[in-house]
């Protein structure tokens, strides 16, 4: 099998050249000055990641917007809003309310704006157009720029990227040998990077070394889930413990599947049977249908999934208990001041 994949990559050799061309010349461009960057008249902070797949991106936001809140910062997100089917600029949130559906939103964005509180959220593929309708409707201290390490036509302040420690050294290959979406070197322009999920796994070693010979400042971020888990016909609350020794069938549409499944067997959770979907799925009508009834073979008591999945389930296609398992973000305390200094040394706060 390994010869086949091996062959198959090689084959795909031509397709790896021309990706790196693209990205090359892109950011040459950009480096010239040859491609146009425009600035906000306020502060901006990217949170981006280098890889595809899921790096904890959406949690770390929720922490960071949160954060911000808590140092006396007002904040707008704007996001792309990848996978939505609306099309140019739309707010999901006014920080009171959620305007929109998830379709229209993206369910990240819808995601974020189902959790935080007094934190509009508007997505756009045009950042710098979503930033200053935010800025004449919500008058933000801050815009936090939702995977936007890629989007180099607006400036920002701070430049974080996220790095997943459950990623192996293979995967920092450039695509479609690896995962990376830029080369490794393209991270001398970022000013801080996070590893992601660190209590889950430590990362690579040897990319760790190589990264810290770029002199870029780490931290580490870990990845919790919650202690309750939410009903999904009533968002009732429940204590996890109340299903400890329950048999569970889990799903998800993410990124990073492994390391959902990391925490619900780390929360203690009697995990019988996993589907995995590709990240932002749209389920059907026939699919959920499919796992209600694969659930319910299985003699589990309850479906566990995430809360990215559960905001795109109608309540009316339900015929099993579905919970979500929330994740959480934060940093150590000694990372968490040292981030902070960090937001001084670049005069966002």
């Amino acid at each position: 099998m390994n010869i086949l994949n091996n062959k198959f990559r090689y084959l795909l050799f031509p397709l790896a050249l021309f990706y790196w061309g693209l990205v090359f010349w892109r950011n040459t461009f950009y480096g010239v000055g040859f491609f146009v960057t425009r600035r906000l008249p306020c502060k901006v902070i990217s949170v981006g990641n280098l890889t595809v797949g899921g790096t904890g991106k959406t949690p770390f936001v929720i922490y960071l917007a949160n954060k911000l809140q808590s140092l006396g910062k007002k904040v707008c997100i704007i996001s792309r809003g990848y996978g939505r089917e609306s099309h140019g600029t739309v707010i999901i949130s006014d920080g009171n309310k959620i305007l929109t559906n998830w379709k229209d939103a993206g369910d990240e964005p819808y995601l974020m704006a189902s959790i935080l509180k007094n934190v509009p959220i508007i997505v756009d593929e045009n950042r710098f157009r979503g930033g200053l309708l935010a800025i004449q409707k919500f008058n933000p201290d801050i815009i936090l720029l939702d995977d936007g390490f890629q989007h180099r036509a607006l400036e920002r302040d701070l430049d974080i990227v996220l790095l997943n420690s459950l990623d192996p050294s293979p995967a920092y290959k450039l695509l479609p040998y690896g995962k990376l979406r830029e080369p490794l070197d393209v991270l001398k322009r970022t000013d801080l990077i996070i590893w992601t999920k660190s209590n889950l796994q430590p990362p690579p070693t040897l990319l760790k070394r190589k990264i810290l010979n770029m002199k870029i400042i780490n931290l580490r971020g870990v990845l919790g889930s919650s202690s309750k888990l939410i009903s999904h016909d009533d968002n009732k609350i429940m204590e996890l413990n109340d299903f400890k020794n329950k048999r569970v069938f889990a799903f998800c549409g993410i990124g990073d599947p492994n390391s959902f499944i990391k925490l619900m067997k780390k929360s203690g959770l009697n995990l019988v049977s996993f589907k995995s979907f590709d990240d932002h799925h749209n389920y059907s009508n026939e699919e959920l249908n499919t796992l209600f009834e694969a659930a319910n073979q299985s003699g589990s008591k309850a479906m566990i999934t995430t809360y990215k999945d559960f905001v795109k389930i109608p309540l009316n296609t339900i015929s099993f208990p579905i919970y979500a398992l929330p994740i959480d973000f934060h940093l150590p305390k000694n990372d968490e001041e040292e981030l902070i200094k960090i937001f001084k040394l670049n005069r966002v706060l």
